[in-house]
């Protein structure tokens, strides 16, 4: 009677230890289980949320960085921003800007 008291004991600690390294984890769902029936309530993905990127942003020339050719550009969140010479504003990078007179070296 003591050895099976002693197999069962220890049957259960080993099964303790096995179970507790695991290295997989159960899906992402949880069970809330009651005396006559079974939920299942699933978890919904998380959805990242896009930043808003503004167009155009007003900068001290102090703070921005100089080219070679002596235009103004300032780096914001991995966008670039070049200085318009018509009214001193920080527009973000388009093609359009290459032939645009206002973006030109001065």
């Amino acid at each position: 009677m003591k050895n099976i008291r002693h197999i069962i004991t220890a049957l259960v600690i080993i099964s303790i230890f096995g179970n507790c390294s695991r290295k997989t984890h159960p899906a992402e769902s949880t069970s809330v289980s009651t005396t006559s029936t079974t939920k299942t309530a699933s978890v919904a993905p998380v959805k990242k949320v896009k930043t808003v990127v503004p167009k155009v942003i007003v900068v001290n020339d102090s703070v921005a960085s100089k080219t070679f050719d002596g235009r103004y550009y300032y780096d914001l969140g991995g966008h670039r921003y070049w200085r318009s010479n018509k009214d001193g504003k920080y527009y973000i990078y388009n093609k359009s800007m290459n032939s645009d007179p206002a973006f030109k070296k001065q």
